[in-house]
């Protein structure tokens, strides 16, 4: 271990790095809306009026992520 007693890091992306496993964060309802935008978005579904309010909320945090990796030159769809 470092001397700062910090562990290293085991995943890291851009700006981010956590020292633990980031999939023990990622809660079933958190990767059910991420598949739900993804599906939404690739057919072109996004009847925010059919949505709850967390989805409409959770959608809107996904679509500016998206956007801001693909401004950035990152348009590689696949998990790292």
């Amino acid at each position: 271990m470092p001397p700062d007693g910090r562990g290293a890091p085991v995943w890291a992306r851009k700006t981010v790095a956590t020292e633990s496993c980031p999939r023990s964060y990622i809660t079933a309802e958190s990767e059910g809306l991420v598949e739900d935008f993804l599906v939404r978005r690739r057919l072109g579904g996004m009847n925010f009026g059919e949505l709850s309010a967390r989805q409409v909320e959770g959608f809107l945090i996904l679509e500016q992520a998206l956007s801001a990796e693909l401004r950035r030159g990152d348009n590689s769809p696949q998990r790292r």
